[in-house]
């Protein structure tokens, strides 16, 4: 989760939400990693989380991520939490809980309700703290005009 944090603090600077994921594999080795970059990349799909997928996906040369684990620093959207069922993650390590938008626990169950094909497993809290003050003081920069968005 420092990695992912570390990714989030990166896109902060340069104006992107600051959130940031690490994808692993079983034996802890760094497939993918990246932070927000939408608006740099002029594409909304560019969550961390889908960024760092789909360079784990390069790497394993395979769009099924079996076995693996995504830290993230904020609970994912619905989006990136049905492109995890998709990819078959293994689990998903998250920091901060999305009240307004969370996927997986906070408004919405994807990956353990039951309704689709594959359950995610998964754990929230860690560096919660860091990832939600990390955000919080994101948009209170963006509130008194220090960060263009």
């Amino acid at each position: 989760m420092e990695m992912a944090l570390v990714e989030a603090r990166q896109v902060a600077r340069r104006g992107e939400v600051p959130v940031g994921a690490v994808v692993v594999d079983q034996a802890g080795q760094v497939l993918g990693r990246s932070g927000n970059r939408p608006i740099e990349l002029h594409d909304p799909s560019a969550h961390a989380e889908m960024l760092a997928m789909r360079q784990a996906a390069a790497a394993l040369g395979n769009y099924r991520l079996t076995g693996c684990t995504v830290y993230v620093t904020l609970e994912p959207c619905p989006m990136c939490a049905g492109a995890m069922v998709n990819a078959r993650l293994a689990k998903v390590v998250f920091g901060a809980e999305d009240p307004k938008g969370g996927g997986m626990v906070s408004r919405y169950r994807i990956g353990s309700d039951g309704l689709l094909n594959h359950a995610l497993a998964f754990e929230g809290g860690l560096l919660a703290e860091e990832s939600a003050k990390l955000l919080r003081d994101f948009f209170r920069e963006r509130r008194n005009g220090n960060i263009a968005g």
